[in-house]
C-alpha cells in the first residue's frame, strides 16, 4: 500500500511539474519576429479624429489646420468634402492641389498630420491583463514595450509569457510573445516590433 501511495505521489509531482513548466514557457504559437517584415514600407493612413495642417505655398490665406471628421472627410478654403480617410498625407496634398487648380495656378501643397488618432486599421490594441487595456495610435518602429508602457504594464494576475499578438496584416496570424521575460527579467530580445492593426492579448495566469 505504501509503495502504491509513493508511486501516486511521484506521478502527481511529475504532473504538477509539467503544468508549471507549461506556464513558465512561451505560448503555443510561433514566436513573433523581432523586426516586422513589412514595417520599413509602412505609410501612415489618415483616419477620423486626425488633425491635418494644410500649407499652400505663397497662398497663406488658403492654408489651414483642419480636423478629419467622423465621416473621414475634411474641408479647407476652396476645398470642400475631400475624402481623407485611408489616404497618406502625400495623397491628400495631391488631391488638394487638384481641387485648388481650378482657382490657383500651379498650387504647391504640403500636408502634415499634427494629431494622430487613426482608423482601426492604424491602431494597436491591448486587451486582457494590462493595467489599462486600450487602443493606441500606431507609430513607426513601435514595439511591444511601447505598448506595455502606454497601457500601464501587466497586472499581478497576468501570464505574460503566454501572451499573443494577432496580426491583421498577415491574415490574423498569431504569434507568441514573452512579456514576463521582457518586463521582469529585462530580456530585450523579447521586445518585438508591432504593426498597425495588431492586437496584443494578455491572458490571466492560473496561479
Amino acid at each position: 500500500m505504501q509503495k502504491h501511495t509513493s508511486i501516486r505521489f511521484r506521478v502527481a509531482m511529475l504532473a504538477a511539474a509539467a503544468i508549471l513548466a507549461g506556464c513558465a514557457s512561451g505560448g503555443s504559437y510561433p514566436p513573433a519576429p523581432a523586426v516586422a517584415s513589412n514595417a520599413a514600407a509602412y505609410n501612415y493612413l489618415i483616419g477620423p479624429g486626425d488633425t491635418l495642417s494644410i500649407s499652400v505655398w505663397r497662398n497663406p490665406e488658403l492654408s489651414a489646420v483642419v480636423p478629419v471628421r467622423p465621416d473621414g472627410k475634411v474641408s479647407a478654403p476652396l476645398v470642400d468634402e475631400l475624402v481623407a480617410q485611408g489616404k497618406t498625407s502625400q495623397e491628400i496634398a495631391r488631391d488638394v492641389e487638384k481641387a485648388l487648380g481650378k482657382y490657383v495656378r500651379d498650387p504647391v501643397v504640403t500636408v502634415i498630420v499634427t494629431n494622430f488618432v487613426g482608423s482601426h486599421s492604424e491602431q494597436v490594441r491591448v486587451v486582457g491583463e494590462a493595467v489599462k487595456p486600450q487602443a493606441l495610435p500606431f507609430r513607426h518602429k513601435m514595439t511591444v514595450m511601447d505598448v506595455l508602457i502606454a497601457s500601464g504594464g501587466l497586472t499581478e494576475y497576468a501570464n505574460g509569457n503566454k501572451a499573443t499578438i494577432v496580426r491583421a496584416a498577415e491574415g490574423n496570424k498569431r504569434y507568441s510573445v514573452r512579456l514576463d521575460d521582457l518586463v521582469k527579467r529585462g530580456d530585450i530580445s523579447a521586445n518585438v516590433e508591432m504593426l498597425p492593426g495588431d492586437v496584443l492579448i494578455i491572458p490571466q495566469g492560473w496561479f
